[in-house]
């Protein structure tokens, strides 16, 4: 099995997609498979979301999928019960590390502080997501953690699109970014998914240009 690490690096970018049946969910997946994406992450924000994850795992065996949102130990075991990937917490805590080491699941947790980053480093994480990104300070930020953080990732995610993931991916530091603007809920209620496609074939367009 893949480790985390290996798992963004091959992804690069990971759309963020909040859904609200698991019809839509495959739909959506089959459009960002189409334009050449490889993974998605679905939240935990709506009463769908896990028998989305379950439902794309089972319609798309090797496309990557991590449920985001992950607050709780209960959110933890129901994401590894529904056979996600990886794990997408909005923070850190040792106790949700602890779980997701229990449960052999790999977890992205949120950090937007130095403490943060040596909480999680003291729990054997190397893999972080930056959140919200922008807000709290960005390319600015990361390439201030690149020096005394050596060896550590990021998957810099919020306020993040295709103006500026490019510059992103290009510093040291980020091995993946998240975004949505590729899986806009607009076009997603209204059953767009041939204009998904094209979002998603954008992006890989601009990352093979790199």
């Amino acid at each position: 099995m893949p480790t985390l690490s290996e798992m963004l690096h091959a992804t690069r970018v990971l759309p963020v997609l909040t859904v609200h049946s698991e019809a839509e969910a495959v739909a959506v997946v089959d459009a960002l498979a189409a334009g050449g994406l490889t993974a998605v992450e679905i939240t935990l924000r709506t009463p769908a979301a896990l028998g989305a994850i379950a439902a794309v795992k089972k319609a798309r065996p090797d496309f990557i999928v991590a449920a985001g949102t992950v607050r709780t130990v209960a959110d933890m075991r129901a994401v590894a019960a529904a056979g996600v990937d990886f794990a997408v917490s909005p923070g850190f805590t040792p106790t949700l590390s602890a779980c997701a080491r229990e449960l052999q699941l790999p977890l992205l947790p949120g950090v937007s502080t130095p403490s943060e980053i040596i909480a999680g480093s003291e729990c054997g994480h190397t893999c972080f997501k930056l959140f919200p990104a922008e807000a709290v300070g960005g390319m600015a930020l990361l390439k201030a953690l690149i020096s005394p953080f050596a060896g550590i990732e990021f998957c810099p995610t919020g306020g993040i699109g295709l103006h500026n993931f490019l510059e992103y991916l290009a510093l040291p530091n980020v091995v993946c970014i998240g975004g949505s603007w590729m899986v806009d809920s607009n076009l997603i209620q209204q059953g767009k998914w041939e204009r998904l496609e094209k979002l998603a074939r954008e992006c890989v367009l601009e990352l093979n240009k790199r």
